[in-house]
């Protein structure tokens, strides 16, 4: 690997091991490194007694997992999108897996509240069923599984959603309150439970992305050259979108609708490394996100201390002005 893309490489590494520190002793209570070495269970002395030792495992490690998770399942996510369709403004809500997600957590939180354990899972399933729809859509009839055919499919899939979950509000608006934190993004604390349910769906979307680099090495040559190498290009989309649409249902289940992740970390990654090779930016995205959610996720719990804002918020602060500009200079 060059020197270039071994030193953005190293550079996420550090700080998402930087960011991971933080998020272990930053909060509503700072916590001194040497002291969350002292309890951590492989290295320190497990000391169930210890209010240092219940904060840092039961609460903040399942939450820096999840961030960790999360942050790279929806730039890894990016990352496929934007390689297999060409397009460095895809992101996960091109495939509707956004706003089926919103629709099947709405469900549970507002029309079905007795419910609410399940809402990790309703999110996953119904961000899987807005993503088949949209391939059904896209690959169904002649000419399939063309990029502005899977483009259309998805705002109009999304659409639908969006409009099930506007109905959802409107019929139970003294419980809109509830659902809050899932819409603007949020990394809850019992962590675990959610990634008990959700991790193989995450794990299969990993290893479709690391089966995938490269083929969409091969993809990025053109269609043409893609097919005399042996590649099917529409079989490689399809595959990536389906990798895609595992790890943001996934990441949705885990963490509510959280914008921009997928969009910013995989351009800003490329152009940091100056390749679009996947052999480099599939990792680099995944360890970027991982670190950026990180770090944001850490702010949100400082900044107003001891109350936990969402992260949702804090990543369109950071992506809105990053995506004016890749805007720009993609028009």
């Amino acid at each position: 690997m060059p020197v270039r893309q071994t030193f953005v490489l190293a550079t996420s590494a550090v700080a998402l091991v930087a960011a991971a520190l933080l998020s272990l002793a930053l909060g509503s209570t700072t916590i001194a490194v040497a002291d969350i070495f002292d309890v951590l269970p492989v290295v320190g002395h497990k000391d169930v007694d210890n209010p240092i030792y219940q904060i840092v495992n039961d609460l903040r490690i399942p939450r820096m997992v999840s961030a960790i998770v999360v942050g790279a399942a929806l730039s890894v996510a990016g990352a496929l999108l934007q390689g297999a369709l060409a397009n460095p403004l895809a992101s996960p809500d091109i495939i509707g897996v956004t706003a089926g997600a919103g629709f099947g957590a709405m469900l549970l939180l507002l029309a079905i509240p007795d419910s609410v354990a399940l809402v990790p899972i309703s999110a996953l399933v119904f961000g899987l069923i807005a993503a088949a729809m949209v391939f059904s859509v896209a690959w169904a009839g002649r000419g399939g599984g063309g990029v502005a055919r899977l483009v259309l499919a998805g705002i109009a899939v999304s659409a639908i959603f969006t409009a099930g979950t506007t109905m959802l509000m409107a019929a139970y608006p003294d419980r809109v309150s509830s659902a809050v934190f899932f819409i603007a993004g949020y990394l809850p604390y019992d962590g675990w439970s959610t990634l008990s349910q959700v991790w193989p769906y995450a794990a299969v979307g990993f290893v479709l992305a690391v089966l995938l680099i490269r083929p969409l090495d091969r993809l990025a040559l053109g269609d043409d050259v893609a097919q005399s190498l042996g590649a099917r290009p529409r079989v490689i989309r399809l595959q990536a979108a389906i990798a895609a649409a595992l790890l943001a249902a996934a990441a949705a289940a885990m963490a509510g609708l959280l914008g921009f992740l997928g969009l910013v970390v995989p351009h800003v990654v490329r152009l940091a490394g100056g390749t679009s090779s996947h052999r480099f930016v599939v990792p680099a995205s995944a360890v970027a996100g991982a670190a950026l959610l990180l770090l944001a996720d850490t702010f949100a719990r400082r900044i107003a201390a001891p109350i936990d804002l969402p992260v949702g918020p804090f990543m369109v602060v950071l992506g809105v002005p990053l995506f004016l500009w890749l805007l720009r200079k993609a028009i």
